[in-house]
């Protein structure tokens, strides 16, 4: 906004994969912001969690944001080194020591590692059948597998959150705000083996997430309906944001619906032109061909963005 004073506002924000249509309660939830959670909440909290995603309730522990479960991971005793699967999240190249990109992924590594399913930038994602593949792979050589599901609660078939169940070497993380477009409740989950949940809580504490984190997320994931018509609605509003793209000469790229990938030598121009429209996207100063699109939220926001690409 200090770049482009002129812009028009308010300005519409399609720099991120969090769902611009926002979860809300049905009826008002009451929360107490004075005492400390309730144990017994937070457990109902984690089962419901554990239940969207077909987990053993043991296996799940909340935590403040998936980002801090990626943060702790050097601590729960996974093996060293960490190598992340490029392209891939800025936090996930922070904590790894070595970095490959997918066509690696074929060639066993031994100590830990970390890949997003649906993946981010690029939106590129694995058939569970094939991340389990690598989770036995990596049990093969003494190491352990870590995959990143931040989206996939709008892709559920390449989920593997209940592979802890199944003895294997993997770690599964979750994001509650991306697909109920709820970021700032600060909330998501780790899903692992007994010996890592046990690391995790105590790390933690009792207490690892607040009274309105754990009241909206056990609402939010208790909304079957919810969520079922969102999981549709968004697939509808992807392809339409893909129309709109490829009417401008932008092909878009990935499977995710929340987002979509272009690339094209003149994106920065792209940027620009939009960001002088007051549209904010997603550029890449490692790939300066490529720009993502969020999703407009509404009618108004996809008239506004066709207007600014024309």
């Amino acid at each position: 906004m200090r770049a482009f004073p002129d812009a028009p506002a308010p300005w519409l924000d399609l720099s991120t994969g969090i769902n611009p249509i926002a979860w809300r309660p049905r009826e008002p939830i009451a929360i107490d912001p004075g005492p400390l959670p309730d144990l017994s909440a937070l457990a109902r909290l984690e089962a419901a969690a554990a239940a969207a995603v077909g987990a053993d309730p043991a296996r799940v522990v909340a935590v403040p944001g998936s980002e801090i479960a990626l943060r702790l991971l050097p601590s729960l005793g996974l093996p060293q080194p960490f190598t992340a699967v490029v392209p891939t999240y800025g936090t996930h190249r922070e904590i790894a020591a070595e970095q490959i990109d997918r066509a690696a992924l074929a060639t066993a590594r031994s100590g830990t590692v970390i890949l997003a399913n649906p993946n981010n930038p690029d939106g590129h994602t694995l058939a569970a059948s094939v991340t389990y593949a690598l989770a036995l792979r990596q049990q093969e050589r003494g190491g352990w597998l870590v995959v990143d599901e931040a989206f996939a609660d709008v892709m559920p078939d390449t989920s593997v959150g209940s592979a802890p169940e199944k003895g294997l070497p993997l770690v599964v993380l979750r994001s509650f705000g991306k697909f109920f477009g709820l970021a700032g409740v600060r909330l998501g989950f780790l899903i692992a083996p007994a010996e890592i949940i046990a690391r995790a809580r105590a790390l933690l504490g009792d207490w690892p997430v607040s009274a309105q984190a754990i009241a909206w997320g056990t609402a939010a994931y208790e909304d079957g309906a919810w969520i079922a018509q969102t999981r549709t609605e968004l697939a509808g509003t992807a392809t339409r944001l893909d129309t709109l793209l490829a009417r401008h000469g932008l092909a878009a790229e990935g499977a995710c619906p929340l987002f979509r990938l272009v690339r094209h030598p003149e994106v920065r121009a792209v940027f620009e032109r939009l960001a002088r429209a007051g549209i904010l996207t997603r550029p890449f100063d490692d790939h300066p061909d490529w720009l993502r699109f969020g999703l407009p939220g509404s009618e108004a926001g996809f008239d506004r963005l066709d207007r600014a690409l024309g």
